[in-house]
Order: structure tokens, then C-alpha cells, then sequence
């Protein structure tokens, strides 16, 4: 299997025998190959279902950090395969399928963003995680929406500092912090298509249901929302809750988990603001469990980097997971 068709589609066009069981095929291959599936809580039910870890971003980074596994198999998107592979040089990391890409990561171009960064030089730059490579080698500190505002308010209030790509999440922290962060102006496509109007009738049907919501959301959402926390913060809260139902406003692969985890009660989508009713991220969804099988039986595709962006992308990602291990926070 040549690399050459890897690029044109983006993953391996290879045809699976119908009768095969997929599932255990994956087992299989895992011990072989001494490969760990890593998955993000976006990610299709049946891809959760055979992943050795789901998390949220920072969760990721950590396993990634950490991880034994010869070959790390991401099912993400592709700014979290390549933070596994600036953090795992020497380890093959593969992704399902190549386009798996990010609207927000790919709102910052780095060119752009040196310019940006260049007419504020006093600024130090933190980063949310979900940006490429070259943002991350432009960055002082690595964040998530996890340990954000920890981080934050770790460094002096005197300090300047700009925040890039997320201007939702960014101004979210700001008001949290009291800070007055030079935001970039980037955002999620998923986490902007939410319908406050939707939400509120929604909420109206179901007037036990709490409102919980990612801080990548926009400010009309999260002043309705009765918490608001990353992916990992948002499953746990629901654990914890003693609300029977709730109403989720980030991406619809989360509630997977969240009934798992608590099959006594209800989640709810929260609507989106198209014709559609998908609030689905068409990059995540990109991977799907027959892509996963063929990369992990092929070793292909594998996310290749530059060495000097790897090194330089890799400094404030462990500045992020020092401070994280400081601050007492997990993914």
C-alpha cells in the first residue's frame, strides 16, 4: 500500500471482508503491534468502545506523555495525533484518516498568527490545544479548556497575555479571571451553531433538566447553562448531579459515555441553529471503526512532522502538563 493513495483520500481505501469481527480483529492487532487506541469522547460509540483511554485534551496529552505502546493509534482529530507525536518522537502515531482536521485549529493560520504576535511583544501567548503544530511553536504555554483558567491565574496579574485560537473560551476565562486577555479571533464550528431560542423551548419542556454546557460555546449559551466545564468536566458533573436529566451543549459523541456511565438518566442534545439538527463535528466523525482497523493493520497513515517544529511545539506543551502536575489537575 502506497503512501500516494493514503494522500489523495486521506486514510487507506482497503475492503474489509463483511464477515469479520472488527472488534476482535483490533484486540488482536493491539497486543501484536503493542498499540494503544487513544480516543477522544467526540468519537463514534463503536471507536469509544475499543479505545484503552477516552478523554478530553488534556487527558490525551497525559497518556500520550506516558504511554508504553509502540505504535499510539489516535482517534481524534489531527492536532491531537500530532501532540502525541511532538510528545512521542520516537513512537509511530497513526490516525484513521488524515482529514480529520479542526475548523478551529485551522481559523489560526500561523502565519497570520506571528504577525499578530509580533505587534504585541510584551504578550505572553497561551494557546488552547486545539491548534496545529506551528501555533503551538509560536506559544509560551499549552492549555485546555481543563486547566485554562488554573493556568491563568497562576501567572501575575500584571502579566500581558495573549490567547489564541478560542475567542469563546478566551473571553470565557477572561470573565472568570477578571483578566483583560487580547484574544484571537478564532472559534468551533460545532460549539457556535447551538440556538439559545431552541435551547430555552428545550428547556421549557424539560424544567428538571440542568443546562451544561463546553466554555467554547458562545456567551449567549453559557449564560444559560447551569455549569459549564471541558468534555471530562461536563461527564463528571453529570455523575455527580443529582439531576435525573440534563441538556448538553457540545458535541453529541460526549452523551455516548454519559449513558454509559449513568444509564438511569436522560441527556439531550441541545439543539443546534441549522436545518439539519446535527451538532455532530463532521471532522470527528470522519474516523470510524472500519478506518481504524485498515490504519492499524497497514500502519497507515502515519503523522509525520518536521523535527524543529516538533522541538519548539514541544516546550510549552510541557510547560502545560508541569503546571498541570502542580496545580493538582487531571485530564
Amino acid at each position: 500500500m502506497h503512501v500516494e493513495n493514503i494522500t489523495k483520500a486521506g486514510f487507506l481505501n482497503v475492503e474489509i471482508d463483511p464477515s469479520l469481527d472488527i472488534f476482535a480483529e483490533i484486540g488482536k492487532l493491539k497486543k501484536e503491534k503493542n498499540a494503544v487506541i487513544l480516543a477522544h469522547y467526540y468519537q463514534e460509540p463503536d471507536i469509544q468502545d475499543v479505545a484503552d483511554y477516552i478523554g478530553d485534551s488534556l487527558g490525551l496529552a497525559q497518556k500520550a506523555a506516558n504511554t508504553n505502546a509502540d505504535i499510539i493509534v489516535f482517534a481524534g482529530v489531527h492536532f491531537m495525533a500530532e501532540t502525541a507525536k511532538i510528545l512521542n518522537p520516537h513512537k509511530k502515531v497513526l490516525l484513521p484518516d488524515l482529514r480529520a482536521g479542526c475548523s478551529l485549529s485551522d481559523s489560526c493560520p500561523p502565519p497570520l498568527f506571528k504577525v499578530f504576535k509580533e505587534m504585541h511583544p510584551d504578550h505572553l501567548v497561551i494557546s488552547y490545544i486545539n491548534c496545529s503544530a506551528g501555533i503551538k511553536a509560536l506559544s509560551d504555554i499549552i492549555c485546555t479548556s481543563s486547566n485554562a483558567q488554573q493556568i491563568v491565574e497562576s501567572l501575575p496579574k500584571e502579566q500581558k497575555i495573549i490567547f489564541a485560537p478560542d475567542k469563546n473560551l478566551g473571553g470565557y476565562i477572561n470573565k472568570m479571571t477578571g483578566r483583560n486577555m487580547l484574544l484571537w479571533n478564532g472559534a468551533c464550528m460545532v460549539h457556535e451553531i447551538f440556538s439559545t431560542e431552541k435551547i430555552i423551548k428545550l428547556k421549557n419542556r424539560h424544567p428538571d433538566a440542568k443546562v451544561i454546557a463546553h466554555p467554547e460555546c458562545e456567551e449567549p449559551v453559557l449564560q444559560l447553562a447551569d455549569f459549564i466545564g471541558s468534555t471530562t468536566q461536563l461527564l463528571k458533573y453529570t455523575e455527580t448531579n443529582k439531576s435525573n436529566s440534563f441538556i448538553v451543549a457540545t458535541e453529541a459523541g460526549i452523551l455516548h459515555k454519559m449513558r454509559l456511565n449513568t444509564p438511569a438518566k436522560t441527556f439531550i442534545a441541545a439543539p443546534p441553529d441549522n436545518s439539519c439538527a446535527c451538532n455532530d463535528c463532521p471532522h470527528m466523525k470522519l474516523n470510524t471503526l472500519e478506518k481504524l482497523y485498515i490504519c492499524m493493520k497497514y500502519e497507515q497513515p502515519e503523522i509525520i512532522m518536521d523535527e524543529e517544529i516538533r522541538i519548539a511545539s514541544k516546550i510549552p506543551i510541557d510547560r502545560m502538563l508541569q503546571l498541570s502536575h502542580q496545580l493538582g489537575l487531571i485530564g
